[in-house]
């Protein structure tokens, strides 16, 4: 008998190369053209020079010498020098305006969270009388400028006797802190479920254990930019300072930097080395703050 053969057709299907599969396309997503792509980041390195340019600038002039930095020439560093540093640590009030601004500042963080929490978390979870005309209240103050209320500011301080003290410029600083932040946290908390607030209820907790137990670590990212914020009001302000604080040894760090800046003799060495240190705290302020801005975003949610 004759063998039969198979026919090509039967081979078997995992001996044919089997077609490459095509990769789909992300709806949505297109391919960004090489000339759209260098535009792109050319605009983004163009605003990162500009942005970063006075920054680099003022950190570059702290090491040079006076006669460097008010030169016309185009350079670096020309002599580097820690003189400037020297003379505005030991020689200069600098450490005592240091110690003034970190006292207010961190007053105006610490009362300021306290009283915008404690707002934000009472508007967003009770109705009681007067709810609506507070918020609205807290709202038309930010219509008005700062200078506009110096005024006002300024004869409630004189009469409590609280001019040229660091409690003058703290209360004048919650009053620009604590109506943002309140209403930045009263919308936080209209987030929060409130079956979380009926469920600690249950358990026997009170609105008081309730607010610092269950609602206040899912509102850790929101308090941690109330902070940043309310810490940075007090830390860069000038204006106030200007208006209530009269001698030098109460003088905060953003008032004292201008006595390197007389009308006839600017001193722009010093200036420049004492804003390179007036960032360092707010530097560190901002890291603590980021810090809890990302684990806070996970943390309360469990019961453990």
């Amino acid at each position: 008998m004759s063998q039969l053969t198979t026919p090509a057709a039967a081979t078997p299907a995992a001996a044919v190369p089997a077609a490459p599969a095509k990769t789909a396309k992300r709806p949505g997503r297109s391919r960004r053209s090489p000339a759209k792509s260098l535009l792109l980041h050319g605009t983004l390195i163009v605003a990162s020079l500009i942005a970063l340019g006075p920054i680099v600038w003022v950190l570059l002039s702290s090491f040079k010498p006076g006669y460097a930095v008010q030169s016309s020439d185009l350079t670096l560093v020309k002599d580097p020098t820690l003189a400037n540093y020297s003379y505005v640590l030991f020689d200069t009030n600098f450490p005592k305006w240091l110690l003034n601004s970190v006292i207010v500042a961190a007053f105006t963080m610490l009362i300021g969270i306290f009283l915008s929490a404690t707002t934000g978390y009472a508007v967003s979870r009770f109705n009681f009388p007067g709810r609506r005309p507070l918020m609205m209240t807290f709202l038309i103050t930010q219509m008005f400028p700062a200078a506009i209320l110096i005024v006002p500011i300024y004869t409630i301080m004189a009469r409590f006797g609280l001019i040229n003290t660091l409690p003058a410029l703290i209360i004048a600083y919650l009053t620009i802190a604590v109506p943002f932040c309140a209403w930045m946290l009263k919308g936080y908390f209209d987030s929060i479920p409130t079956s979380l607030d009926e469920a600690a209820a249950l358990d026997g907790c009170g609105p008081f254990a309730i607010f610092w137990r269950v609602v206040l670590p899912l509102a850790r990212p929101a308090i941690a930019v109330t902070a940043f914020y309310t810490f940075l009001t007090a830390w860069g302000e000038v204006m106030y300072a200007s208006a209530f604080i009269q001698t030098d040894n109460k003088f905060t760090l953003a008032y004292g930097l201008q006595q390197f800046v007389p009308q006839f003799n600017p001193q722009w060495e010093y200036l420049t080395a004492a804003a390179v240190l007036v960032t360092v705290p707010a530097g560190v302020v901002f890291m603590i703050a980021q810090r809890h801005l990302v684990s806070g975003l996970t943390a309360g949610g469990t019961k453990g």
